[in-house]
């Protein structure tokens, strides 16, 4: 095992469009973005949490899990 700390060096690089493609989930089928009453991100908007992920870690949009 390695430790984290000691390394000689680091290589990053820039994600092909593919790559990025194989990453991506979901579609954004509305122009919407927040919510203005609720402040949550709209259902299948720009921020959508479906595809994105929550806006808070271990909650779901509801707010019931």
């Amino acid at each position: 095992m390695f430790e984290l700390n000691s390394f000689d060096s680091i290589r990053i690089g820039l994600a092909s469009p593919e790559k990025i493609r194989q990453w991506s989930r979901g579609e954004v089928k509305k122009p919407e973005t927040i919510n203005y009453r609720t402040l949550k991100p709209e259902k299948e908007g720009l921020f959508c949490e479906k595809i994105f992920g929550p806006v808070k870690d271990w909650e779901c949009h509801c707010g019931k899990y």
